[in-house]
């Protein structure tokens, strides 16, 4: 695995895996691959580059996805992502977004293998990090048996180190973004076919996995599960993972001080410009199914909002929970 364990790792998701959450995300998890949303090879070349690229190294081990079809655009945006200190570098080949097939990236590139390929190389050549992909099984009429292969095929003969995959199609026409994650039909068994023909190359697996127990039961197949919008939704199942998938002995986070940690954040980040609500906006579920989770909520969304609201704020919202609840299991 080139020294980098992608048993379990949280997904690239646009507006949402920024480094507010990751940070809380770390909290949470130590071992956990955690990568940033997508941003295109064109706005890192061109673009603020300590805005969109800076993280906070306690967020390690941290992947970027970039988005791009321009291979020389690509590989040097890789090079000046080597430099902030990323693990690893992502092509996205899977995001079916309109705004994304507009600019000739994401999932459309699906249809064009030899053209990623050539993507993969130039990125590989330009870092000495592993350089992976993340794609679907297919797109629109594709056949996924023949057309995933001969996709799968090209990047390995360009030398991707791995290979994320969404178990489902992607529709370019007639459905959103939305849609394209509950729609098309998940199809797990062909990407277990595709990890056993590429083996050993670690192929992982992504796409409407709910729970610990169902990301375990793909791991006896695959090299690695990834979760996103779960995980985002329902922060505290992260706490599991270190023990469940790298072996690490079990250790009890208490929800106290993850709010704490997370108010001593906020102090930094609003001393450097940051709103609070850009912060406590991904903490929302971290008191899920909770004596007082709907105070907690409102607190962090509706009173984190206000002119100079500060991390005090973050620990209200905590002290609204019942305190025979206020311990994560």
């Amino acid at each position: 695995m080139n020294g980098l364990d992608r048993r379990f790792s949280v997904a690239p998701m646009m507006d949402w895996t920024d480094r507010h959450c990751r940070y809380l995300h770390r909290l949470l998890t130590s071992r956990a691959l955690l990568f940033t949303e997508m941003v295109t090879s064109a706005a890192v070349v061109h673009g603020p580059r300590e805005r969109l690229l800076g993280f906070d190294q306690v967020e390690q081990p941290v992947a970027l996805q970039l988005g791009g079809s321009d291979p020389r655009e690509l590989a040097e945006a890789t090079r000046i992502a080597t430099e902030f200190g990323y693990r690893e570098i992502n092509l996205n080949v899977g995001c079916p977004s309109d705004r994304v097939q507009s600019g000739r990236f994401g999932a459309c590139l699906m249809a064009e293998p030899d053209l990623v390929a050539e993507c993969v190389r130039a990125m590989r050549d330009a870092t000495d990090v592993p350089v992976t992909v993340k794609c679907r099984i297919g797109i629109d009429d594709q056949d996924t048996e023949e057309s995933l292969d001969r996709f799968a095929d090209a990047m390995v003969a360009a030398g991707v180190e791995a290979l994320y995959v969404h178990a489902r199609k992607a529709w370019l026409k007639g459905l959103s973004p939305k849609e394209n994650r509950e729609i098309p039909p998940l199809d797990y068994p062909r990407v277990h076919r595709l990890a056993e023909r590429l083996r050993p190359l670690p192929v992982m697996i992504n796409g409407g996995i709910k729970t610990i127990k169902d990301a375990e039961a793909h791991m006896a197949r695959l090299s690695g599960v990834m979760l996103g919008r779960v995980a985002y939704h329902d922060p505290m199942l992260l706490t599991l993972v270190d023990e469940r998938f790298f072996g690490t002995p079990k250790k009890t986070i208490e929800m106290r001080d993850v709010m704490l940690a997370m108010a001593d954040y906020a102090e930094r980040e609003i001393g450097k410009g940051a709103r609070l609500n850009n912060i406590t906006r991904h903490m929302l579920g971290l008191a899920n199914a909770r004596a007082g989770a709907r105070t907690f909520r409102q607190i962090l969304s509706v009173d984190a909002a206000k002119r100079g609201a500060g991390p005090e704020v973050i620990m209200r919202a905590f002290d609204a929970l019942e305190p025979e609840l206020q311990l994560a299991v």
